[in-house]
């Protein structure tokens, strides 16, 4: 069971390994605002338009004091592919297979997808405060348009 998190809930902590084999914390992202957007699936089509415009803004985002980090359950190996083949400029880690942070967020769900169920990551946005609060969610994205939604919420919060 997951718990139920909300705008203005504390973040969880957590601990991820990065495609360069380091860590990234909760506590590494502590005093500027962040945006943790979890994606499905390295190199598919909707995960890779996501990650290239996060990437394309990525420097609007340092602008608006924004750190940028996503989040699959890709290998640390398979995102250095999926970094160098889209010369992505976002941070991404990789979640633990089980009981990681999108286990704890719930993102981790029931998908279907033509007619076949099965686990998935749910594609969700997080944006936090300097303090580790939670400013905003985006439940169930839809790539189209939420990478600029997503950079003017981190602008005016």
């Amino acid at each position: 069971m997951t718990d139920t998190f909300t705008e203005g809930d504390a973040f969880p902590d957590f601990s991820m390994e990065t495609p360069d084999g380091g860590t990234v914390t909760k506590a590494y992202l502590a005093g500027s605002k962040a945006v943790i957007f979890f994606y499905p699936k390295d190199n598919t089509p909707g995960c890779t338009t996501e990650a290239k415009e996060f990437s394309a803004l990525k420097q609007e985002f340092e602008k608006a004091g924004t750190r940028l980090l996503g989040v699959s359950k890709d290998s640390p190996m398979k995102h250095q592919n999926f970094i160098a083949k889209h010369d992505l400029t976002v941070a991404l880690a990789t979640d633990k297979e089980e009981g990681g942070l999108s286990d704890t967020l719930g993102v981790w769900g029931e998908k279907t997808n033509y007619g076949r169920t099965y686990m998935g990551m749910i594609r969700s946005t997080y944006l936090l405060g300097e303090d580790g609060r939670i400013l905003r969610i985006w439940p169930k994205v839809r790539v189209k348009g939420h990478v600029d939604e997503v950079l003017e919420a981190a602008r005016t919060a």
